[in-house]
């Protein structure tokens, strides 16, 4: 997959990713296959803001140095707490994380004052703005990756705050406005501070990463220092050049969960160095794009489209149990059938569907006439499956042959409404694409056509035990 790909970091205009009525462009095209590849190899993304928008980012940052410097080198032990509270929809204003050596102010807008606290403490400036630019461009990324998926228009609108909020809702996406690594914050107690031959001070933080819960974030730093693994495995660094009107964007757990596996979450850290001659620290402004706490993540628009599901992703989770829930990072990214999704590289702005290419290095020869025969019953099955689904208005759900064997026996599988609804055979694996065994096609076409059997009985007394693992050439 990335052999093929993105030679470094895809960078893409967010003018070109908004969607228009219509036959997509080719710039649109072509910056949604930049985008989608370069999630697929890095995790990330940089896009391009107009050059408008870069005075508010700028303003945003510089507000943000402000704030954290008049703060307290000790903040009160009520305001120290991690990401990982139970409120997790309702946190606002200041608290700090000194695990992570991070002071953070989350603006949530239905909740989070605008006014100054107390008549006393004035918030960061200007969060309201920036709220609405970096949300925006979260759902255009959004979009943009459902579109690469060949899934409806805005399929996750239902999980998605309403847009303008309405009377007392209170947002589920939150703008956090945060400081790594200030100077005066004790957060150096927690962290392990080495010093390099030239002097420079550098931290190494307990927690080597982290995975955001979000859908899509969005992040735009003062400085350099915020790493993403990508596909391969190094820690890459995606801030050290950014300009003016440039953040860096990544998808969250949500968007992994919702899209049934096939877009990788970002695993990323933050290591800011040359510490020594920093009077603000790292400062970042981060917009995260969350599903609504009543909610639930479904795989259901990935099924429509006709991706495969694996177990795993098969039952609906509410939201809140899910951001309350731990995900090692071990399972995410260390598992050999992990369905990542590969994303073709782009030729003169097309969009070609996704095909799935066989390693086979041996030139194809003649076949038997067993095999002939196994592949002519697959596909009369696979046209009599076809039929049947059209005349019921039924859209078939294609299993790949591991799964498709372990819910023939299971009474609750995620297909057995649709096998009670086609009326399959007792005991038949469920259609999919690949070669069936041939007792489960001689079964299945013994039911839906009679006479076939008799047919080619002289022919399928030939045959040899099915060997599903074979592949043939077509």
């Amino acid at each position: 997959m990335a052999g093929n790909g993105l030679p470094s970091l895809g960078r893409v205009k967010l003018t070109d990713l908004i969607p228009s009525e219509g036959i997509p462009s080719d710039s649109y095209k072509l910056s949604v296959s930049t985008l989608s590849q370069s999630f697929a190899q890095y995790s990330a993304a940089i896009i391009q803001f107009p050059a408008s928008d870069a005075a508010l980012l700028r303003s945003g940052l510089d507000s943000a140095h402000l704030y954290f410097q008049q703060k307290a080198a000790y903040p009160p032990e009520e305001l120290i707490h991690t990401n990982d509270s139970p409120e997790w929809c309702k946190t606002s204003g200041y608290y700090a994380d000194p695990q992570l050596w991070q002071e953070t102010y989350d603006y949530r807008p239905g909740l989070t004052p605008t006014d100054p606290i107390n008549g006393m403490e004035f918030p960061p400036g200007g969060l309201p703005d920036i709220f609405g630019l970096l949300g925006k461009a979260a759902r255009d990324v959004l979009d943009a990756i459902s579109y690469y998926l060949n899934l409806r228009s805005s399929p996750f609108t239902e999980i998605l705050d309403n847009v303008p909020l309405r009377s007392r809702e209170i947002s589920s996406s939150v703008l956090s406005v945060c400081c790594h690594a200030r100077p005066s914050f004790p957060g150096a107690q927690h962290n392990n501070l080495t010093t390099q031959d030239d002097g420079q001070l550098i931290m190494v933080p307990d927690h080597e990463h982290q995975v955001d819960k979000s859908l899509i974030s969005v992040v735009k730093s003062d400085k350099a220092g915020f790493h993403v693994r990508g596909f391969q495995g190094r820690w890459i660094l995606l801030d050290g050049d950014l300009g003016p009107q440039e953040a860096v964007v990544y998808p969250g757990l949500a968007l992994y969960q919702a899209t049934a596996g096939y877009v990788n979450p970002a695993l990323h850290r933050t290591e800011p160095n040359n510490m020594s001659g920093s009077m603000y620290g790292k400062c970042s402004l981060v917009f995260k794009l969350m599903p609504k706490s009543m909610t639930s993540l479904s795989c259901s628009e990935m099924r429509a489209a006709g991706h495969g599901v694996e177990a795993q992703f098969q039952l609906p989770i509410p939201v809140d149990d899910f951001m309350q829930r731990s995900h090692p990072t071990d399972q995410l990214f260390n598992r050999n059938t992990f369905p990542s999704f590969s994303y073709p590289p782009a030729h003169e702005g097309s969009m070609k569907p996704l095909m799935r290419r066989r390693k086979n290095n041996t030139r194809c020869k003649p076949l038997p006439p067993s095999k002939r025969l196994r592949l002519e019953a697959q596909r009369v099955l696979k046209e009599r499956v076809q039929e049947i689904a059209d005349k019921k208005g039924i859209k078939l759900r294609f299993c790949n042959l591991k799964e498709c064997e372990n819910h023939i026996l299971a009474l609750d599988s995620p297909c057995a409404n649709i096998r009670m609804e086609i009326g399959w055979p007792h005991g038949v694996p469920f259609v999919h694409p690949h070669d069936l065994p041939n007792k489960a096609k001689i079964g299945f076409l013994e039911a839906y056509e009679p006479g076939w059997t008799a047919t080619h009985d002289m022919d399928l007394s030939l045959t040899e035990p099915a060997q599903t693992s074979q592949q043939y050439c077509n």
